[in-house]
């Protein structure tokens, strides 16, 4: 008998069927054994292992045992063949992990793309299946926060009054009569309504900020008729230490260059690029930039925009924008996703930009054309650092619909909108707040892991914001105020470039606007 298990499965208070805990038991290295029934409990979120629960859920195995070296991986194969579960992942890549370029010695780059497949007709059960493992997802990162003690599902709560908590999506939400509020949670289980006082100056204001469909852990007291709020806790990022390079790289963040556009700043746009050109010491250091979407104007976006185009094809759009990245010097790798202007579906994740229209940027060999969203991650003599580009459509909608933001006018700082993303670790949590593909598998806007570095465009402000250890930056454009901006008052902040050293975490904004065109003076 391997008394090591038992002492781990004893500490974690974990129940494992008995033909798991033998297999277990079986297996030779008693290491490895032990990190993989750590990796199973923290992918899984589950206290209870079985062969049924394991079988179903083939995702957290091969992500746990992918996490062991490369010595134990068939053994773990050979394990789980006898429980009847193939799991292959000796011919297959990490899940996440689609590609990784070597770039120099000391310094090489992963690229974990977006699920974009969509392969069939969808129907009503793919968005219930999206929901479902969104809502898997979000339960594994809640159910480690130490708050939720008598972590229990919804349809075990009694009729007896007791302190509980629960992890659950918010359904609905409405006032009472007495001006407190109520809110239906769900979870996997049922649903079951929850009361919160309004006079509770520390509840009120989260509650005034909860949206439907946020995943959140509950403390509460009561029964299954009625619970009273105590506590809710969101799933939030958090980093507790800097990752600082060992070598000088730094990174550079560009968006919404809007190649095409009548506004576009073209003239400011090659200043960028005679400087990082140039002998200056920050742009001799930069080894990656980032190009959030929106790199082309599009068309057909919105009504009437042929008037506001100065080329009046995509392929024009993009050829002019190769021209720009041809320029770019070679030691540079550049990171582009794509927005809603771009030769892409609208519905998120998005694909890459397709080929069809952009074909120059394929041949650019330093560019990399990824999803959006996609997290990059860049390696440094065993350090690993961590960039989630997305372009951000989900910001106006935050803005729209949480109050302390409408309030403070947050189009103008919207790094304030993006701390929402990270604190619910998803980036557009609200069913219809952008179009979406439903995944039934795994939620592809759910913030998984936590990243170094967010970044975002669409609101053509440059705004930089640090939320718990985690680094926000909303790109700057290079575009000029349109006549729809100057409709809704949204005024841009173009032609800024912030420049990130990875080793001393310094940060640096560039301005290379060329006034005269800024202001439409030619």
């Amino acid at each position: 008998m391997n008394t090591e298990l038992l002492r781990q499965i004893k500490e974690k208070g974990l129940l494992l069927e008995k033909e798991l805990f033998d297999l277990l038991n079986s297996f030779d290295d008693p290491e490895a054994t032990k990190t993989l029934l750590e990796n199973l409990q923290r992918f899984s979120g589950q206290k209870i292992l079985t062969k049924a629960s394991l079988s179903k859920n083939i995702e957290y195995i091969q992500r746990a045992a992918g996490e062991l070296d490369s010595t134990h991986k068939k053994s773990v194969e050979s394990v789980f063949v006898k429980l009847g579960i193939s799991l292959e992942i000796s011919k297959t890549l990490t899940l996440d992990n689609d590609k990784h370029v070597d770039l120099e010695p000391q310094t090489s780059y992963s690229i974990h793309y977006s699920d974009t497949k969509a392969d069939k007709k969808l129907d009503i059960s793919d968005f219930v299946g999206n929901f479902r493992s969104r809502y898997q997802q979000l339960q594994r990162i809640l159910i480690n926060r130490p708050q939720l003690k008598n972590l229990i599902s919804i349809n075990k709560i009694s009729a007896d009054r007791q302190a509980i908590s629960f992890i659950g999506i918010v359904t609905e939400k409405r006032i009472t009569k007495n001006k407190n509020m109520m809110i239906k949670f769900e979870d996997l289980t049922g649903e079951i309504s929850g009361l919160i006082k309004m006079d509770n100056k520390e509840l009120s204001p989260i509650a005034n900020e909860l949206q439907l469909d946020d995943i959140v852990g509950v403390r509460a007291s009561g029964n299954r008729d009625l619970l009273f709020v105590h506590e809710i806790i969101f799933p939030d990022a958090h980093i507790p230490n800097r990752t600082m390079f060992k070598d000088e790289v730094c990174v550079a963040f560009l968006s919404d260059v809007h190649a095409g556009s009548d506004r576009h700043l073209g003239k400011s746009f090659e200043r960028f690029l005679d400087w990082v050109n140039s002998d200056d010491e920050t742009a001799k250091k930069i080894k990656y930039v980032f190009f959030t979407g929106d790199n082309v104007d599009g068309v057909g976006i919105f009504p009437g925009q042929e008037n506001f185009l100065r080329l009046k094809s995509m392929k024009e759009q993009y050829a002019l924008l190769a021209s720009y990245l041809r320029r770019m010097p070679k030691h540079i790798t550049m990171f582009m996703c794509p927005g809603q202007h771009d030769a892409s579906r609208v519905a998120e994740p998005q694909p890459l930009v397709d080929k069809r229209y952009a074909p120059e940027l394929y041949e650019i060999e330093n560019l990399v054309l990824v999803t959006n969203p996609t997290l990059v991650k860049l390696y440094n003599k065993g350090v690993e650092f961590k960039v989630l580009m997305y372009h951000g459509a989900s910001i106006h909608s935050f803005i729209n619909e949480i109050q302390e933001l409408r309030e403070m006018k947050a189009h103008r700082s919207p790094a304030k909108a993006v701390r929402h993303m990270l604190k619910r670790r998803h980036l557009a949590p609200t069913h219809s707040t952008v179009t979406y593909i439903p995944n039934a598998n795994k939620d592809p806007l759910v913030i998984e892991e936590v990243p170094d570095v967010l970044c975002t465009g669409e609101v053509h402000r440059l705004d930089i914001e640090n939320y718990n250890g985690v680094l926000i930056i909303t790109g700057s454009c290079w575009q000029a105020q349109t006549a729809f901006e100057e409709k809704v008052g949204n005024i841009p902040d173009p032609a800024k470039v912030p420049v990130l050293n990875l080793k001393t975490r310094e940060l640096k904004v560039f301005d290379f606007g060329v006034e005269e065109e800024i202001n439409n003076e030619y």
